[in-house]
C-alpha cells in the first residue's frame, strides 16, 4: 500500500513542478486560449497544460517500471499491449498539440483518433465479448473491432468536449482514473492500476493551476491524451475480467461528458448544423445559464460524477444481472439530471425529428419534380411549349402563380397568367421572385414573376424559388416572343412591393444575368 501511495505522491509532486515550466513555455510560444463567443473565460489563458500531464505521466511510469521489481515483472507480462497503448496515446497527444499550436480540422483529429484506436485493436486490445452474467457471455465476433474503436474515440471526444470550464475536464478525469484504478486492482491488473495512479497524481498536481481561476488550460493535447488513455486502459482492464463492469464503471464516471456529447450531436443534427460546430449549449453552459457561478457549476458536476461513480462500485459486488439493474438506474438518474437543466426536452426533440423528416421528404419530392420538369423544358421548341413547361413547373413546384410579362419599346404590354388550383394565400404569405428573360427581338423586355406560398416555411419557399430560377437559367428560351399590339394584360403584373411575409415586406428579388 505504501508503494501505491508513493507513486501517487511522486506523480503529484512531479506535475506540480512541471506545470509552471509549461505555463512559461506556452507564454513564450504565445499559445493562448483567447476569449470568444463560445468561451466562458474573459482573458487569454495559456493552453498547453496537457504537455505537463503527458511528460509527467510517461516519465514517472518509466521510473516506476525501472525501480520496482514487482511492477516491472507485471509490466513484462503485458509489455506489447502497454507499449502499443502508450504509443497510440502519444500519437493522439501530438495531434492535439499541433491543434493547440497551429489548428487542425476536426475531421483530421477524428481520423487520427480512429487510426490510433485501430492500432490498439490490431495489437489485441479490444472488447471481444460482453460478460452479462457469470454464466452468460455475449461474444462480439467481428463487431469487437468497431465497438472498441467507437468506445475509445467516443470517450476521447467526450472528455475533450467537457473541457469548457476551469478544472472541469481534469476533475472528471480524476474520478474516472479512480474508478479504473479500483477496478484494475480489484481484477489484479497491477500495471493498469499503477498507470491510473500516476495519471491521478498528475491531474491532482495540475488542478492546483487549472481550478478556477485557471492559470493554464490543458488544451486538446491534454484532454485527448487523457480521454484516449482512460478509455484504452478500461478496455485492457476488462479483457481478462468482467467486461461489462470494466466498461460500465468508466462510462458512469464519464457519464456527464458522454451523455452531453450524445445530446449535443442530436441537437446539432436536428438543427441541421455540422456535428463539429461549436456552441454554448453544453451541460456546464446550462448550469451557468441557470444562475450558478463558474466554480459552483464545476463543483456540481464533480458531485454528480462522484455520486454516480460511487454507486456504480456496487456493480463489483453484484456479479449477476443485478449489476445491469444498478447500471440502468444510474444512467436514468443522469438523464433526469440533464432533463432538469434543460438539455433534454423530449417533446421538442420529437417535434424536431418530425419537422426534419417532413422537410427532408418535401425536399425529395421537389427534387423529383424538378428532374421531371427538366425533361419537359428540354422538349420545348417554341414559345407555346416553353410557356406550357412553365405552367407545369408551377404545378410540380407547388407555386401560387406565374406571370409572364412582355413590353416593347412602344409601351405595349402583354401578360400571361398561370394560377394554381389552390386558392392563393394572403399577400403576407407570399414570396415573389422576378426574373428577366433573354430574347432575340430588339426593344422587347420579357420578365417572369413567380409567387410562392411561404406559410409552411421560408426555407421551403426559397428552395422552390431556387429550383424555378435554375429552370429559367438552364432552359432559357431565346426565340422570338411577339406582343399583340395594343393588348393589355388580363390583370396588372403583381409588384414585389405588394408581397410581404406575415405583415413584413420581405419579398425576394433574384435577378441573375441571363
Amino acid at each position: 500500500m505504501k508503494t501505491y501511495l508513493y507513486i501517487y505522491l511522486g506523480a503529484l509532486v512531479l506535475a506540480t513542478l512541471t506545470t509552471p515550466v509549461v505555463i512559461r513555455l506556452a507564454r513564450w510560444l504565445k499559445a493562448f486560449d483567447r476569449p470568444g463567443l463560445r468561451k466562458v473565460h474573459t482573458r487569454p489563458v495559456p493552453r498547453l497544460g496537457g504537455v505537463a500531464i503527458f511528460f509527467s505521466a510517461l516519465g514517472f511510469v518509466a521510473l516506476v517500471l525501472r525501480f520496482d521489481a514487482r511492477i516491472g515483472e507485471a509490466f513484462r507480462q503485458v509489455q506489447p499491449q502497454l507499449i502499443a497503448l502508450l504509443a497510440a496515446a502519444t500519437c493522439v497527444f501530438l495531434i492535439g498539440l499541433i491543434d493547440d499550436l497551429r489548428g487542425l480540422p476536426a475531421m483530421v483529429k477524428l481520423l487520427a483518433e480512429i487510426g490510433a484506436a485501430g492500432l490498439l485493436c490490431y495489437m489485441g486490445i479490444r472488447i471481444a465479448a460482453l460478460q452479462i452474467t457469470p454464466t452468460y457471455q455475449l461474444p462480439l465476433g467481428g463487431w469487437s473491432y468497431p465497438l472498441t474503436v467507437v468506445w475509445i474515440v467516443g470517450v476521447t471526444n467526450a472528455l475533450n468536449l467537457s473541457d469548457g470550464l476551469d478544472g472541469l475536464a481534469a476533475g472528471i478525469a480524476v474520478v474516472a482514473c479512480v474508478a479504473v484504478a479500483v477496478f484494475a486492482f480489484y481484477s489484479q491488473n497491477l500495471v493498469m492500476g499503477v498507470l491510473m495512479l500516476v495519471l491521478l497524481g498528475d491531474l491532482t498536481g495540475f488542478l492546483f493551476y487549472n481550478f478556477n481561476p485557471a492559470k493554464v488550460f490543458m488544451g486538446d493535447c491534454g484532454s485527448l491524451f487523457l480521454g484516449f488513455t482512460i478509455a484504452s486502459s478500461s478496455v485492457l482492464c476488462s479483457m481478462n475480467s468482467d467486461t461489462l463492469v470494466g466498461l460500465a464503471l468508466p462510462s458512469l464516471a464519464l457519464g456527464i461528458p458522454i451523455l452531453d456529447t450524445l445530446f449535443t450531436m442530436l441537437r446539432r443534427f436536428l438543427e441541421r448544423r455540422s456535428l463539429f460546430a461549436p456552441d454554448r449549449s453544453h451541460f456546464h453552459h446550462r448550469l451557468i445559464a441557470l444562475g450558478l457561478k463558474h466554480r459552483d457549476a464545476v463543483l456540481t458536476v464533480y458531485a454528480a460524477t462522484c455520486i454516480t461513480t460511487a454507486l456504480g462500485l456496487f456493480m463489483m459486488v453484484r456479479r449477476d444481472a443485478g449489476a445491469l439493474v444498478v447500471y440502468a438506474c444510474l444512467l436514468l438518474l443522469l438523464v433526469l439530471l440533464f432533463q432538469a437543466v434543460g438539455e433534454v426536452r423530449l417533446r421538442e426533440t420529437l417535434t424536431g425529428l418530425w419537422h426534419k423528416g417532413a422537410l427532408a421528404r418535401r425536399a425529395k419530392r421537389e427534387k423529383r419534380a424538378f428532374e421531371e420538369l427538366q425533361l419537359r423544358f428540354r422538349r420545348a421548341r417554341n414559345p407555346r411549349d416553353w410557356w406550357q413547361a412553365m405552367c407545369a413547373s408551377g404545378v410540380g413546384l407547388d407555386l401560387a402563380w406565374i406571370s409572364l410579362t412582355a413590353r416593347d419599346d412602344q409601351g405595349t404590354v402583354d401578360t400571361r397568367i398561370w394560377r394554381g388550383q389552390n386558392p392563393a394565400p394572403p399577400d403576407r404569405h407570399l414570396v415573389t421572385i422576378t426574373l428577366p428573360v433573354e430574347t432575340r427581338e430588339a426593344g422587347l423586355a420579357v420578365e417572369v414573376e413567380v409567387a410562392i406560398a411561404s406559410a409552411e416555411s421560408l426555407e421551403s419557399a426559397a428552395r422552390r424559388g431556387a429550383l424555378f430560377s435554375r429552370l429559367m437559367d438552364e432552359y432559357r428560351f431565346t426565340g422570338e416572343v411577339t406582343v399583340a399590339r395594343g393588348a393589355r394584360p388580363s390583370i396588372p403584373p403583381l409588384s414585389a412591393e405588394r408581397a410581404g411575409l406575415r405583415g413584413v415586406r420581405t419579398a425576394a428579388h433574384f435577378k441573375p444575368v441571363l
